[in-house]
């Protein structure tokens, strides 16, 4: 990401993630570990899957843009996703989105 705006055009990230949703879900328990999320964590992942920036999240849930950054790490972190891509994708697979 580059100062908050993604990086990837609307319509790569849309073939990316039905590429991702085609596939089988991942092994694991994923309701589980989304249930570890605090709510502020499930919105800020839920406005992620609906292809907002950072910038665009804050602004939605009135906070800072760092305080968004935060909860974006957080939310990889418990979830132990590499990137925002793999967050859309867990998202839809959730129905989340």
């Amino acid at each position: 990401m580059a100062e908050g705006e993604a990086l990837l055009a609307p319509a790569v990230t849309r073939r990316l993630i039905e590429e991702f949703v085609s596939r089988p879900p991942p092994a694991g328990d994923l309701p589980e570990a989304l249930a570890d999320l605090t709510e502020r964590e499930r919105e800020v992942l839920t406005l992620i899957a609906r292809g907002q920036s950072n910038a665009e999240i804050a602004t939605a849930l009135f906070v800072s843009a760092a305080t968004v950054k935060t909860h974006v790490n957080h939310v990889l972190q418990k979830l132990s996703l590499r990137d925002r891509i793999q967050a859309v994708v867990l998202a839809y697979e959730n129905d989340m989105a």
